[in-house]
C-alpha cells in the first residue's frame, strides 16, 4: 500500500507546457474517430518532442484510441512509462449526465486506466465542475487523493471547467477545507483574442488558492474563431450566441484583407501570449523545441523559467506539423531562443523572425479585436439554464460502462489516411505559421 500525502515533487517542476489534446479522437471533431489515424498522430507527436495527452471519458472512444496507440510497439520500443503524462477526468459521463460520487469516481478511475494501458495516471480532473454541486466537487476531490495517496494510481488531482469565477471559488474551498491547495485547474476557451477573463480574473484567485499549475485550453475557443466557423458534424452544438459568430465573421473578414487567416492569429497570439502571461502558474516540464532526441529541460534550453501550458488539438498529421511549427518558433523569440534554434538545426535568425512575427501577430490582434468590440469578453452561460443532469440513481453494484454512443471498430474499421490524399470537409483544418 502506498502511503503519502501529497506529491513529493510539484507538477510545474515536471509538466510539459504543450499538451496534445485528444478531444478531437471524439464524434463532436470528426464523423467516425475509428476512422481517424489517431495512432499515427499520436506516434507522430512523440517523435516531434510532445510529452503529454490530455483526454476523458466524455470524449467518446478517445481513451481507448490513445491507450492503443501508447501501447503499440513503435511507443513501447523507443518510450517508457514515466518519459510522458496522461492527463484524463472523472465525473462527466455525457452532455446531461453527471455522477461524482465516490463509488463513480473509483469505476471511473479502474476503466480509465484499462482503457489508457496504463498502472497509474499522471492527473486526474474532475471535469466540467459547474454542472454539479461544491459539495460534489470537493468528495470527489478527497476520493481521488486517497486513490493517489493509498493505491498510487494517480500522481495529480485538479479540477477543469468553464466558468473562471466557479473554479476559483472551488479551489479556494478546497484548500481551505481540506489544507491541500489543488496540483492544477484547467479551463478552456478563456484566454483567447476574444476572450481574457483567465487571465485578468482567474490567474490572481487560482494562485492564491495555491493552485500550482494553470493549463489554457482551446485557444480557438471551440473552434468558434475560424474562418469557417464552429465544427458542425451531425448537430450544431457550439455554445455561442448569433452575434458573437457574427463578429467573428467580421474579424475573419478582417484577416483575409491582410492576407491572413483568423485561426493563423488566434492560435499564434493565444499560444505565444500565454506562455509569457500563464508562466506564474506555468511548468519547467519538457518544452519539445526540438532539439533531437534529448529529453530536455528548459532549464538547460530556455532560461529556466516557467512557461505558461496550452493544451491544442489537432486532428490530422498536417495538422500537427504545422502546430509544432508553430509552436518552435513561438519557443525561439524566448529568452536563448536563438541558442535554442541553432541547436535544433533550424535557421540562426529564426530568434529575429520570431520576434518580428511576434508584433505583427499583436497588430492583427488589435484589429480583430475592434472587430469583436462588444464582445470581448463575453462568456456563454455554463450550464445552461435548463440543464437537469440525467443520471439514474444505481445500485451500487451496477456500476458498468454505459453502451457507447459512437461507432464501433466492427462498425468502422480504422483507416490509415495518407497525407496526400485530400482531406475530408468535416476534418478541422487549421492552417498556421
Amino acid at each position: 500500500m502506498v502511503s503519502q500525502s501529497g506529491p513529493t515533487t510539484p507538477l510545474s517542476n515536471v509538466l510539459p507546457p504543450l499538451i496534445f489534446g485528444c478531444a478531437t479522437f471524439n464524434t463532436q471533431f470528426v464523423k467516425d474517430p475509428y476512422a481517424l489515424d489517431s495512432a499515427g498522430l499520436v506516434h507522430k507527436a512523440l517523435s516531434l518532442g510532445v510529452r503529454a495527452f490530455d483526454t476523458s471519458p466524455y470524449y467518446g472512444p478517445s481513451e481507448e484510441l490513445l491507450g492503443k496507440a501508447l501501447d503499440a510497439p513503435f511507443v513501447r520500443d523507443n518510450f517508457s512509462r514515466k518519459d510522458y503524462f496522461l492527463l484524463t477526468k472523472v465525473g462527466r459521463i455525457a452532455s446531461s449526465e453527471f455522477d461524482y460520487s465516490v463509488s463513480w469516481v473509483r469505476q471511473s478511475i479502474q476503466n480509465s486506466l484499462e482503457r489508457l494501458r496504463t498502472p497509474y495516471l499522471d492527473v486526474v480532473y474532475c471535469h466540467d465542475v459547474e454542472f454539479v454541486s461544491a459539495d460534489e466537487v470537493v468528495e470527489a476531490v478527497k476520493e481521488l487523493r486517497r486513490i493517489r495517496d493509498e493505491e498510487g494510481k494517480i500522481k495529480y488531482v485538479g479540477i477543469s471547467g468553464y466558468p473562471v469565477p466557479t473554479l476559483c471559488a472551488l479551489a479556494e474551498r478546497i484548500k481551505e477545507e481540506t489544507g491541500e491547495p489543488l496540483d492544477i485547474v484547467m479551463s478552456y476557451a478563456n484566454f483567447t483574442v476574444q476572450n481574457s477573463t483567465l487571465l485578468t480574473k482567474g490567474v490572481e484567485r487560482l494562485q492564491a488558492a495555491g493552485v500550482d499549475v494553470v493549463p489554457n485550453a482551446s485557444p480557438l475557443g471551440m473552434g468558434l474563431l475560424r474562418q469557417c466557423g464552429p465544427p458542425v458534424i451531425d448537430e450544431d452544438w457550439h455554445p455561442s450566441p448569433k452575434g458573437l459568430r457574427a463578429a467573428v465573421l467580421q474579424a475573419s473578414n478582417f484577416c483575409d484583407c491582410h492576407d491572413e487567416r483568423l485561426e493563423i492569429i488566434a492560435i499564434r497570439y493565444a499560444l505565444e501570449t500565454w506562455l509569457r502571461e500563464g508562466s506564474r502558474v506555468g511548468s519547467r516540464g519538457d518544452p519539445a523545441s526540438g532539439v533531437p532526441w534529448e529529453r530536455e529541460s528548459n532549464e538547460a534550453n530556455l532560461g529556466g523559467k516557467k512557461l505558461g501550458v496550452s493544451v491544442m488539438g489537432v486532428s490530422s498529421s498536417a495538422e500537427l506539423e504545422r502546430t509544432m511549427q508553430v509552436w518552435r518558433s513561438i519557443l525561439d523569440g524566448l529568452e536563448n531562443g536563438q541558442e535554442t534554434a541553432i541547436r535544433a538545426g533550424r535557421w540562426k535568425r529564426d530568434h529575429e523572425w520570431s520576434l518580428n512575427r511576434q508584433k505583427a501577430v499583436q497588430i492583427l490582434t488589435e484589429g480583430i479585436q475592434e472587430m469583436l468590440d462588444g464582445w470581448l469578453d463575453y462568456t456563454w452561460p455554463s450550464p445552461p439554464p435548463d440543464f437537469v443532469n440525467s443520471r439514474d440513481k444505481k445500485a451500487q453494484d451496477q456500476l458498468q460502462d454505459e453502451a457507447a454512443p459512437w461507432l464501433t471498430p466492427a462498425a468502422s474499421p480504422e483507416a490509415d489516411v495518407p497525407d496526400d490524399v485530400v482531406e475530408s470537409k468535416e476534418r478541422i483544418h487549421i492552417p498556421l505559421r
